[in-house]
């Protein structure tokens, strides 16, 4: 019997909807909503790093996206058997005791510390080197070993933590917080109960220092002596919690009712998109998949005899079951991969846009015309003359730090910075100097793994860059010096969460047998290119040398300060 489920992955500008046919893998429909409050950047102020999303965008996303597959599809709404969803992370949302977002009530409704922290919202630094010098001196456990032995600005406690402190209305408003995965998976489901409603594993182990060898969440003792506050919400969070093969409930009968489904279809629990994106290029032991977009998430799998007590240092965890349940799924990952060339484009395009845009001379019609072309060619114009710039011209070195450093050892007070810039150097040079730095920050993830013992046999690509940018793919198959496969899927983590929801309904007995039926072929693979290898490694070893210098600087004008 025909069957088919819907993946919904939640990116950061906007979030994708894909209906799958349980048989063969086949994508029927598909439909994408950019957040309209996002896009404006409301609740957001880059100074400071906060960024902020409104809830309704990625209810109203939902609504939208789903309706728009059953419709585009025609298929029976009985034959939709399950739906799962992905979304970015460590992205927090704080709720009522009725599960309702504190952002949807009275009071609450344009305050951004009501609002999801989106995972780029880098305001809790302070509050994660709280955590980090704790779990290092309180005494007892050190709850930060199995994610990389540092805790990130970038995850759940820290950013709870900052947001409780800035804002006490909020704070005694939020009786639980729910990841954005656990919310929107809660919101379709029919069980209501908060208390025992199933969170992710993937999001709990990764960003939250949940592990079965402490029975769960940091205990009460080390909490509090962070902030008292955070072991009473402790007792509003979770003790277990679940890998995505497995069923959160059924679609309540509300939101049957709005997308046309019916109450039969399964909720499979949540997960993250780029654990969601490996499942969807049928990840294998030994495989990186690096999911590519604004920023990189890493992923591997490994069987847990092979890691078992190992603390790999300075990645973003190792989690049984995050990926694949039986295997311990491994992130990494760069804080801005796509960002940094966004930013320059963004640096790039002042004078246009105050200067070209804002004049008299154009019609409201040609600047209209003017920036569809602009936006059109920008980035692919730089690209192919920074690709015709010989490896053998003065090159500026550059880092890609320029929203902090995930891993290797999460630090988001780093920052970026590019040397040997001359009198010769043009943009395209300096554009050829970031692409370099973002595979070189790469390079640094491959290492490390390998250096604590994980071996890569083969990398595979996924995401808008992947797909999209010829140029960047091969410079990143020369600097890691491997061949690398793009998968051929444009929606590779909604994909992977149309798998998990066809194993939740039971179409299937396992994930990896799934991928193997429904995930992605691959489109095309790069290869390193000889000749080029040995200058590629010669600049990496600038960037060390650079990177080393700025990070010791940084760490030096701290200390300064501090005295």
């Amino acid at each position: 019997m025909k069957s088919y489920v819907i993946g919904l992955d939640y990116g950061s500008d906007s979030v994708r909807a894909v209906l799958i046919d349980t048989q063969n893998g086949v994508e029927l429909a598909s439909e994408v909503f950019i957040y309209p409050r996002w896009k404006k950047q409301q609740y957001c102020n880059p100074r400071i790093n906060q960024f902020r999303q409104h809830p309704l965008d990625h209810i109203e996303g939902l609504e939208h996206t789903i309706k728009s597959v059953i419709s585009q599809s025609q298929v029976s709404p009985e034959l939709v058997v399950s739906i799962c969803i992905d979304t970015t992370g460590s992205s927090p949302l704080p709720l009522t005791k009725d599960g309702i977002p504190l952002a949807l009530v009275d009071g609450f409704k344009e305050n951004p510390n009501a609002l999801m922290v989106l995972w780029k919202d880098h305001t809790a630094v302070k509050e994660a080197n709280e955590i980090n010098e704790l779990a290092r001196s309180w005494g007892g456990e050190d709850y930060t070993k199995f994610e990389g032995g540092i805790y990130s600005s970038e995850w759940f406690w820290a950013k709870i933590l900052q947001v409780a402190r800035e804002d006490k209305t909020v704070k005694e408003a939020a009786h639980t917080w729910m990841e954005h995965c656990d919310y929107m998976t809660y919101m379709l489901a029919d069980h209501k109960d908060l208390t025992t409603f199933k969170r992710s594993r993937c999001a709990a182990g990764h960003k939250a220092m949940w592990h079965k060898s402490w029975n769960g969440l940091p205990d009460e003792a080390f909490l509090t002596q962070l902030d008292p506050y955070l072991a009473e919400l402790r007792e509003n969070l979770y003790k277990e919690t679940y890998t995505s093969d497995e069923i959160a409930g059924h679609l309540n009968q509300e939101w049957a009712d709005k997308l046309g489904l019916t109450t039969k279809t399964v909720i499979a629990v949540g997960t993250f998109d780029a654990h969601s994106g490996a499942v969807g290029a049928k990840i294998d032991a030994h495989t990186l998949v690096r999911v590519m977009g604004t920023s990189t998430c890493d992923i591997m799998v490994a069987e847990e005899e092979l890691i078992g007590d190992n603390c790999i240092k300075g990645i973003c965890g190792q989690v049984d079951g995050s990926v694949i349940p039986g295997l311990v799924g491994l992130e990494a990952g760069q804080s801005a991969f796509g960002d940094v060339l966004a930013w320059f484009k963004d640096v790039l395009s002042w004078p246009i846009d105050n200067l070209v845009m804002t004049s008299s001379v154009l019609s409201d019609e040609q600047k209209i015309k003017l920036q569809d072309e602009i936006d059109a060619n920008f980035i692919r114009t730089l690209a192919v003359q920074a690709e015709q710039i010989s490896l053998e011209d003065a090159m500026p070195i550059a880092l890609d730090w320029v929203n902090g450093r995930r891993t290797p050892d999460a630090n988001q007070e780093l920052k970026a910075a590019i040397s040997g810039i001359s009198l010769g150097t043009k943009a395209p040079h300096i554009f050829k100097a970031l692409v370099n730095a973002i595979c070189f920050g790469s390079k640094m993830i491959v290492d490390r793994f390998e250096g604590e013992g994980v071996k890569i046999e083969s990398v595979i690509g996924i995401g808008g860059v992947a797909r999209k940018s010829p140029f960047i793919m091969q410079t990143l198959a020369n600097v890691l010096n491997m061949p690398i496969k793009v998968a051929e899927s444009d929606q590779a983590p909604a994909l992977g969460a149309a798998i998990y929801a066809a194993v939740a309904a039971g179409v299937y007995d396992n994930v990896i047998e799934a991928s193997k039926v429904m995930g992605s072929d691959f489109e095309a693979e790069y290869f390193p290119q000889t000749n080029n290898i040995k200058t590629y490694s010669n600049l990496m070893e600038s960037y060390k040398v650079l990177s080393e210098f700025v990070e010791q600087t940084i760490k030096r004008k701290q200390y300064e300060f501090q005295v």
